[in-house]
């Protein structure tokens, strides 16, 4: 999921001060290991090679259509994510997956509208799919509706008490207006939650930046 508003640009909003930490937090990250990429490449680009010549043989094959489409999603090639997604959506229909990510790709292109109607057809055919919601709460908030987004993860969290997804937006939004607390006390909930997943790790690294400064100010 995209996130509403970047480490970063909290340390900004607070102040000089923790401009000199967002450094700091943005040079501890790990380096990247260049010749493991290096050595993944190859494969990677064979396999959406195969996978784009097996769909343009057969665009019948669901598997194959939702395989490229997340590819697709992968390299943020969302144009052509979405063609291939509206194919698997009409090759099998009412697949929440593909709803879902249908609706990413089309966000990814400023088309919040359009992904709105995907996620809301998610969320009919499988109430308490976590991730439909989330993504339709994040692209309301895309779009200033900041309640209506507020209502669909406060709905989310009364069926789904645990829901990380549902912590981690809500914290987003906080950041996003400001009120760095709540943010840290959303995060920690995603981090008690669910504290193996990548929105943890995410979680964590806000938590411990906006703690340190909060604390300098």
């Amino acid at each position: 999921m995209k996130r509403f508003i970047s480490v970063v640009a909290i340390l900004v909003a607070l102040g000089s001060a923790s401009g000199a930490q967002a450094a700091s937090a943005k040079t501890a990250k790990p380096a990247a290991k260049p010749d493991s990429k290096a050595a993944a490449m190859p494969a990677t680009v064979d396999s959406l090679a195969l996978l784009e010549r097996a769909v343009a043989k057969d665009s019948t094959k669901f598997d194959n259509l939702y395989k490229l489409g997340v590819m697709y999603l992968d390299r943020e090639k969302n144009a052509e994510a979405a063609q291939v997604f509206t194919k698997a959506n009409s090759v099998k229909p009412k697949n929440v997956k593909v709803l879902v990510n249908l609706g990413i790709a089309l966000d990814n292109q400023s088309k919040s509208d359009a992904a709105q109607i995907y996620y809301r057809q998610a969320i009919a055919l499988s109430p308490d799919d976590s991730l439909a919601s989330c993504r339709l709460a994040t692209s309301l908030y895309a779009q200033s509706k900041y309640q209506e987004s507020m209502t669909v993860l406060r709905e989310l969290i009364a069926k789904q008490p645990r829901s990380s997804c549902a912590y981690f937006t809500l914290g987003e939004g906080f950041a996003d207006a400001g009120l760095y607390r709540d943010a840290i006390r959303m995060w920690k909930k995603v981090v008690a939650f669910a504290p193996a997943s990548a929105e943890a790790l995410s979680a964590k690294e806000s938590i411990d930046v906006l703690e340190r400064a909060l604390a300098g100010q």
